[in-house]
């Protein structure tokens, strides 16, 4: 897995990525330029960062430049969250189950494989 962070901006992009599968930086752009305020240089300028970054896949379709994530939402979301835990919190504990409840970002069956996913590494 890819081991570097997402900046806060590259977060929103990967949201959208998750959400919506493979878009042009067109399609990318409708969606982020009004809560980030970007220009559509910008979000092109961010997507090529992401894929120099591992972050995002380029593609060719039909002369279209399309984006995809190449990182997985639970693999990603579960590293960041155990760097926080840890770093930042210092707990070496298992979280509670229910700390995914009513996610938006998350399915039911996406915070369970979360959750899978941090026990298992905390009992390694």
């Amino acid at each position: 897995m890819n081991d570097i962070s997402p900046s806060p901006a590259e977060l929103t992009v990967l949201k959208h990525l998750w959400a919506v599968g493979p878009q042009s930086a067109r399609e990318t752009h409708k969606v982020v330029a009004g809560p980030m305020g970007w220009s559509p240089s910008t979000t092109r300028t961010v997507l090529t960062r992401m894929v120099q970054k591992g972050l995002v896949t380029k593609a060719d379709s039909h002369g279209l430049a399309v984006f995809e994530a190449k990182v997985r939402k639970v693999d990603l979301i579960g590293r960041m969250i155990r760097e926080f835990t840890e770093d930042v919190l210092e707990l070496r504990g298992p979280l509670p189950s229910t700390a995914f409840t009513n996610s938006d970002l998350l399915s039911d069956d996406e915070a369970n494989d979360l959750m899978k996913l941090l026990d298992e590494e905390r009992s390694e």
